[in-house]
């Protein structure tokens, strides 16, 4: 009888575990519609004006703004974009290895000195690093209690802020890019200085009649480039930074109602498990009975 007593508390155990796997996709069914809106309607502006004014940077010259400054990375940001809670499978786990191997590959030299710094989006990333003795500038996790464009322009102004004044000579962003709900891949890209378009030499502009051809775009601006693009820099670098968090939230929500789709599944199959040994259980204890009783019958009877 103590088998069947443990073998019914862990199907308890299991179907309110299930119960809750379910309302937890749910909720993130609900938030993942509402945050895919949001980074689909902000993604193509993000991209055409980072497209625009790649092309528009690659003509200027040096000295145009601030934040096309090319230093030697001596001193280096990386912005990691995690989420403040977990039970969402590898999602956190990804991108904080990303930005790992980012800093072992191209900055490794940096790091030993001692001039890696990270600012971190997310509880995850924050505490993944603390406890590793980065040097991790600010608090961040509350932007996703009120997730908006001032909210994150706010952290974008003291991060540029500190490119002007020399605190750090490159910016690195690191972040989930979301695809749909079952899919995500890890980005890392560089925020500062903004990079800025290759021009091509005329003779790779023009192929072939069979091959594609490849065009350069003439913007007409007023009242002029540079003080369009003075402009528009710092707003783009803005943009950016908030289209990777609105990415990052969508991924997180899609990689927690994939987790959480799992989690109810395999409580299911453990379900018809336990269900299964409980049955054999009973089975074994009342035909163990039944021959208690029938040997009592035929003892008495003898």
């Amino acid at each position: 009888m103590a088998n069947l007593k443990e073998v019914r508390n862990r199907i308890a155990s299991v179907s309110s575990t299930q119960q809750i796997t379910k309302a937890m996709k749910m909720v993130s069914a609900a938030k993942l519609k509402r945050a895919t809106n949001a980074i689909v309607q902000l993604r193509p502006y993000a991209n055409k004006l980072k497209d625009l004014l790649a092309n528009l940077s690659a003509s200027l010259e040096d000295g145009a703004s601030p934040y096309l400054q090319q230093r030697e990375p001596v001193r280096v940001l990386v912005i990691v974009v995690s989420s403040n809670r977990g039970l969402a499978g590898a999602f956190n786990t990804n991108v904080i290895k990303t930005a790992n191997n980012l800093i072992a590959d191209k900055y490794s030299e940096q790091l030993r000195a001692g001039n890696v710094s990270i600012v971190a989006i997310g509880k995850k990333s924050q505490e993944f690093f603390q406890r590793r003795k980065f040097n991790v500038i600010g608090n961040n996790n509350d932007l996703y209690l009120d997730l908006n464009f001032v909210n994150a322009s706010k952290i974008t102004e003291g991060i540029m802020q500190g490119f002007i004044n020399g605190d750090y000579d490159r910016v690195e962003l690191v972040y989930n890019h979301f695809r749909n709900a079952a899919v995500q891949f890890q980005v890392a890209e560089q925020l500062l200085p903004v990079p800025m378009a290759e021009a091509k030499p005329k003779e790779e502009i023009f192929k072939t009649k069979d091959a594609v051809i490849e065009t350069q775009v003439n913007y007409i601006l007023e009242p002029s480039q540079e003080e369009i693009v003075e402009q528009l820099i710092p707003k783009n670098i803005k943009i950016q930074l908030y289209r990777a968090v609105l990415d990052s939230n969508a991924s997180e929500h899609g990689a927690r109602m994939t987790a959480m789709d799992k989690a109810t599944e395999n409580a299911g199959d453990m379900l018809k498990a336990l269900k299964l040994s409980y049955n054999q259980a009973r089975q074994a204890a009342i035909t163990t009975e039944l021959t208690e009783i029938v040997s009592g019958a035929a003892a008495l009877g003898g």
